[in-house]
C-alpha cells in the first residue's frame, strides 16, 4: 500500500469517526432499518436525495427525525396531497399594510432535513418546486433567490399499495433522486422488540446530539478523494450501457426496457459507491461496492415497456439479471 493511500486511509478513519456514535444513538430508538440509516448517511455524504417506498407505519418519519435530533439540525415534515400549492412549500410574499411593502414569509423548505410524505398525492407543480429545490438547492420568491441549509436532504415517500388519486412522478424528476429504497416490514424478533420499546403511551423517541453539521461537511470534501480505479470506473459504466442496449446484449430481455439508465446514473452509482467505501473506512471502491448500491441507484432509472408490466417484470430482475451478465473486474 502506497503512502498516499494509507495516508487518505488514516484521514478516513479520523472523519468517519462520528458514523458510529450516530449509528449507536440512533439504535436507541430505532430498531432495524440498518439499510435504510446506511443510505441516509451515503445520500447526506453525496448531497443526495432518496426516494422511500413502503407501506405506512415504517418508523421512515421516526428515522429521518432521530438523524436530525443527532445532528441537532432542523427537521420538518409535510403530507402532499392534491390541493397543496407550490407558495405552501416554498414561501410567498406577505403585503404589510403599515410600511405598504411585501414582505417574504419563508416556507418549511428551508430546513435541513425534509420528510416529503406521500410526493404522489400532490400535483405536478408542487412535485416540480420541491425538485427544483432539491437540484438547485435554492429558492427565489418574487425577485430574491435564498439559498436552502446546509445540510440539505430530502427524504420522499410512496405507498406502493394505494394509488386511487395519485399523481406519477415524471422520469425526469425521478432521476433526481441518488437512491430509490424500498422499505419492507420488520421481521418478527425485530417486531417483538418494537413492541417492547414503543407500546406505551410515551414512547421515547427523541435522539441526542453526538456531532454538528460541520463534521458532515468536512466527511463529503473526503469522499470525493477516496480512488475509484479504472477498471471500476469500466464496470460501472458497462452496467449502464448494458441496460441501454439491452436488446443486443440481453435478448432474453429485449422488448422489456422502454429506457436504459441516464448519465445522471452512472455519476451517482460512482457517488454512493464512494460513500460506501468511506462508511467501510476504506480509501478505495470495489465492485462489490457498485453491486451494492446498483439496485438503489437504477431501480428507478431503468424504464419498463408495458409488455414487461403485463408479464409481471420488475426492475429489481432486469438490474438482477444485468449483474449477472457484465463481467465483474
Amino acid at each position: 500500500m502506497s503512502t498516499d493511500t494509507e495516508a487518505l486511509k488514516a484521514r478516513i478513519a479520523e472523519k468517519s469517526a462520528w458514523v458510529p456514535l450516530v449509528r449507536d444513538e440512533l439504535h436507541r430508538v430505532l430498531v432495524g432499518q440498518e439499510e435504510l440509516v446506511d443510505r441516509m448517511f451515503i445520500a447526506l455524504l453525496t448531497k443526495g436525495h432518496i426516494l422511500l417506498e413502503g407501506v405506512p407505519g415504517l418508523a421512515k418519519t421516526l428515522t429521518v427525525k432521530a438523524l436530525a435530533g443527532t445532528m441537532s439540525v432542523s427537521f420538518k415534515r409535510f403530507q402532499f396531497t392534491p390541493d397543496l400549492l407550490p407558495a405552501d412549500l416554498l414561501g410567498t410574499l406577505i403585503y404589510s399594510p403599515g410600511d405598504g411593502q411585501f414582505k417574504p414569509k419563508l416556507g418549511p423548505i428551508f430546513a435541513n432535513l425534509i420528510l416529503a410524505d406521500e410526493i404522489n398525492r400532490s400535483p405536478a407543480k408542487v412535485q416540480s418546486a420541491l425538485l427544483e429545490a432539491m437540484q438547485e438547492r435554492q429558492v427565489t420568491i418574487g425577485e430574491t433567490t435564498y439559498r436552502l441549509p446546509d445540510p440539505f436532504m430530502v427524504m420522499a415517500t410512496q405507498n406502493p399499495i394505494d394509488q386511487e388519486g395519485t399523481y406519477q412522478l415524471p422520469e425526469a424528476q425521478l432521476d433526481r433522486f441518488l437512491l430509490k429504497v424500498r422499505v419492507d416490514y420488520p421481521t418478527k424478533a425485530e417486531e417483538r422488540k418494537i413492541l417492547d420499546l414503543m407500546s406505551t403511551s410515551a414512547p421515547k423517541t427523541d435522539t441526542q446530539q453526538v456531532i454538528d453539521a460541520a463534521r458532515v461537511t468536512e466527511a463529503r470534501e473526503l469522499v470525493n478523494e477516496i480512488l475509484i480505479s479504472d477498471p471500476v470506473k469500466d464496470y460501472i459504466v458497462e452496467i449502464i450501457h448494458t441496460s441501454r442496449h439491452s436488446a443486443e446484449r440481453l435478448p432474453e430481455m429485449k422488448n422489456l426496457i422502454r429506457c436504459g439508465a441516464s448519465p445522471r446514473g452512472t455519476i451517482n452509482l460512482a457517488l454512493a459507491s464512494r460513500a460506501r467505501a468511506f462508511l467501510d473506512g476504506r480509501s478505495y471502491v470495489t465492485p462489490q461496492d457498485v453491486r451494492d448500491l446498483a439496485m438503489d441507484v437504477l431501480r428507478h432509472r431503468i424504464l419498463l415497456t408495458y409488455e414487461a408490466e403485463a408479464e409481471g417484470v420488475t426492475s429489481e430482475q432486469i438490474i438482477a439479471r444485468l449483474l449477472e451478465r457484465v463481467p465483474v473486474p
